[in-house]
């Protein structure tokens, strides 16, 4: 919750307010979201539907099956091991549900945010709050009911200081107060306005200079007689540069920052060499007809349960566009997203080219949509190793590395998607964090919130609205 603030105090400070294009919590994309199991779309309940039509849809879709009953009887299962410190989210919602749940449903939602596989994610590291309340309460469904009519819910410690501090801040302009409650949000031009945004804002500074394109190949603490630098060595066409810096802040994937910091006994930073990262096809596809979608709403997603002749170009889900970002486009028609691969692809020495990514999304909105219309444009792009994937002790090699990150004496700091959190909101939280450490003198490596474990405070409903 306080990260989504943190990007709007951004936004605002940037002067982007009259380019956001939001999402209300009202719209058919807000309400209406879809996940196609096992040959068939099925609508997620939610507020579009009456109680009625949700109850239906639950005790008829096979997608539910065995959920209900996993959901009744979770309150009388055994409470957590007392020495489990960590499991992956496949195996706590099993152990706490049964397994269809986590099959069927939330293996289709993290293949949207992390597209990964549930059976290696963290569940401490990603589904925090489920795994305080399970703590709390030794049960899951007691602590979310005790949620449901007022009772205490969950916090980090370190979001519930956030919090204070943003509603003593002054009030955001009108435009961003309802920004604030809507589902989701975007910009006219898509959300690399806010990148290409702040670099214009900083090569507006005297003291700012952007080095483009520059290769750091190592870097180390170097004592000098003014005290300690960061010493970055840049090697490009044969020729090695050195730069020193007094703070340096990393934000390259920790594998990496893993690979170019000197290693020695003191700052070895391999606990962050262990976190992988996955590849993700994004295909984009825009269709004259404005009217080929069979539904309408925010798009769906695929669970590792649907059979392999449903999905085998191992598609994660698609996004309607059209519906999801109404107002980014000025042409009649529908835009719709295929995101293939993910960890399904883990294991590929090669992947897709262009023609064939293009092929297969067409092919997989044929099978599922019944979409045979050829599109207009495409575009095809191969991220790769995009997204850092938290596995199983996650939260304990942050732990570590913070404490050897330490010795570098508060000159190296890490911020970024490899540690705190994967996305948009996660990263600007770190680096706000990391800033702020640096301009108060209260961190030092920037995974000091690791230290210890996560702190929770537990508030009321009412105690947590801004």
């Amino acid at each position: 919750m306080p990260n989504g603030l943190i990007t709007l105090n951004l936004v605002r400070d940037l002067g982007l307010e009259d380019r956001v294009l939001m999402t209300s919590k009202n719209s058919v994309a807000a309400q209406n979201r879809f996940i196609y199991y096992p040959d068939h779309l099925v609508r997620m309940p939610g507020p579009g539907s009456s109680l009625l039509q949700n109850i239906s849809n639950v005790l008829s879709e096979p997608i539910f099956k065995g959920t209900i009953s996993g959901v009744l009887s979770e309150v009388i299962k055994p409470r957590r091991p007392g020495d489990l410190q960590d499991e992956s989210i496949g195996s706590f919602l099993t152990r706490r549900f049964g397994s269809a749940l986590a099959d069927n449903v939330v293996s289709a939602v993290i293949h949207g945010i992390y597209a990964g596989d549930i059976y290696k994610l963290s569940a401490r590291a990603l589904v925090p709050s489920l795994w305080a309340i399970e703590w709390r309460n030794n049960s899951i469904m007691k602590g979310l009911l005790e949620q449901a009519f007022g009772g205490m819910q969950p916090m980090a410690t370190s979001d519930s200081d956030i919090m204070r501090t943003l509603q003593s801040q002054p009030i955001m302009s009108d435009k961003l107060e309802v920004v604030k409650k809507s589902s989701v949000f975007t910009f006219k031009g898509g959300i690399g306005e806010l990148a290409d945004r702040l670099e214009a804002k900083l090569d507006e500074s005297d003291n700012v200079l952007i080095l483009e394109n520059t290769n750091v190949g190592q870097i180390k603490l170097r004592s000098v007689a003014a005290g300690e630098k960061i010493n970055a060595k840049e090697a490009s066409n044969r020729e090695i540069t050195n730069y020193e810096f007094d703070h340096v802040v990393a934000t390259i994937p920790g594998n990496k920052l893993a690979g170019i910091a000197s290693r020695s006994p003191t700052t070895n930073l391999s606990p962050l060499s262990r976190t992988s990262a996955v590849t993700v096809m994004v295909v984009n596809l825009f269709f004259s007809n404005p009217n080929i979608l069979p539904v309408h709403g925010f798009g769906y997603l695929l669970p590792r349960s649907v059979p392999f002749e449903q999905n085998p170009e191992r598609a994660l889900g698609v996004v309607f566009d059209t519906d999801a970002s109404i107002g980014q486009d000025d042409v009649s028609g529908t835009k719709v997203t295929v995101m293939l691969g993910g960890h399904w692809w883990g294991d590929f020495d090669a992947y897709p080219d262009e023609d064939e990514g293009a092929s297969m999304a067409k092919a997989l909105l044929k099978r599922h949509l019944g979409i045979d219309e050829e599109p207009r444009a495409i575009r095809v792009s191969l991220q790769r190793n995009c997204i850092p994937q938290y596995g199983v002790g996650h939260e304990a090699r942050m732990e570590d590395a913070s404490l050897r990150l330490e010795s570098f004496k508060g000159r190296l700091r890490v911020a970024g998607n490899s540690y705190t959190g994967v996305g948009l909101n996660d990263c600007i939280r770190a680096a706000r964090d990391v800033v702020k450490g640096l301009v108060d003198g209260t961190g030092t490596t920037g995974l000091e919130s690791f230290v210890g474990g996560k702190k929770w405070s537990w508030y009321k409903r009412e105690e947590l609205k801004t």
